[in-house]
């Protein structure tokens, strides 16, 4: 069973907040007429006590008519917290973990990351419906998304190719509408994954520089691992694969290139499985040096 906390947390906000309401617009002002009620029972009723005591009787009447029952307290006391990051992770950000080496090496296994979840728009949270367009992923970003294939994972990913783009992965080497896009060694990097060293490359993406790893010599399968939408768009060749990414669709690859389950075998990203940017890494406690925002 799949469970989506961001339902579980809407839940919790409404049962918390129908409790709130209730008592503040309700049981609050019934409490308090019960309490004084109380209190007019006891004043009519001298106890042949001492002031003193007397006084500590009708205090504590008072405090058992106008004691709050627990349910009430908890979810009184639990609303604007939950409020607050029901709020914060369904329109501001929200905060993942990076499972897999996929995008070594600017992410990797470990990393706890923020996206950024208004940049492209703002969408309704647990429907999940676009209600104001704001702007598009560019090519270059690095975007949380519903896995296609399986929705209910998170994957992250860089965008290669936008609506309209040609994409073109041949031999190692990415052109983008019949221009290729230049790769840079930078020197060579250890994969943990794998426990061998591949080369480390800088790549440009629209206005975005990156680093990715890439080992040109080792031979590479691209075959489709699904019938995904639009599998005509995409031509499989042995070296390589070309795709024309259709309205409302992203491609998108990781930066670990031979190391990484994309766009290159499972096909293109729709705009509604788009969580949002990932822009920053807020904590990695095996490697605290790794906060920081990234490219």
């Amino acid at each position: 069973m799949s469970w989506d906390f961001a339902l579980i947390l809407f839940v919790l906000l409404v049962v918390t907040g129908a409790v709130w309401a209730l008592d503040f617009f309700y049981l609050r002002s019934r409490r308090l007429q019960r309490a004084q009620a109380q209190m007019a029972v006891f004043d009519a009723n001298p106890t042949g006590v001492g002031t003193v005591e007397a006084a500590r009787l009708r205090q504590e009447a008072y405090d058992d008519a106008h004691r709050v029952p627990w349910w009430i307290e908890y979810c009184v006391s639990f609303f604007p917290v939950i409020l607050f990051v029901f709020v914060l992770r369904s329109f501001v950000v929200e905060p993942f973990r990076i499972p897999s080496g996929s995008m070594l090496p600017t992410l990797q296994n470990g990393d706890l990351i923020l996206v950024n979840k208004f940049q492209y728009g703002i969408r309704l949270p647990v429907i999940d419906k676009k209600i104001i367009d704001i702007g598009e992923p560019k090519r270059g970003d690095v975007l949380v998304f519903r896995y296609p294939v399986e929705p209910d994972i998170d994957y992250v990913k860089r965008v290669v190719g936008v609506p309209g783009d040609e994409v073109v992965y041949q031999d190692k080497m990415l052109f983008i509408n019949g221009q290729p896009v230049t790769q840079t060694r930078s020197g060579d990097y250890f994969e943990p994954d794998r426990s061998v060293y591949v080369g480390r490359y800088t790549e440009m993406l629209g206005d975005k520089q990156h680093s990715l790893l890439l080992n040109k010599h080792a031979p590479q399968d691209y075959m489709p691992i699904a019938d995904y939408p639009y599998r005509s768009n995409c031509e499989y060749f042995h070296n390589g694969v070309r795709c024309k990414v259709p309205e409302g669709h992203y491609f998108m690859m990781g930066d670990n290139r031979d190391n990484s389950l994309d766009s290159r075998y499972w096909g293109f990203v729709p705009e509604q499985n788009i969580v949002g940017r990932a822009f920053l890494i807020w904590m990695n406690f095996s490697e605290p040096s790794r906060i920081g925002g990234f490219q």
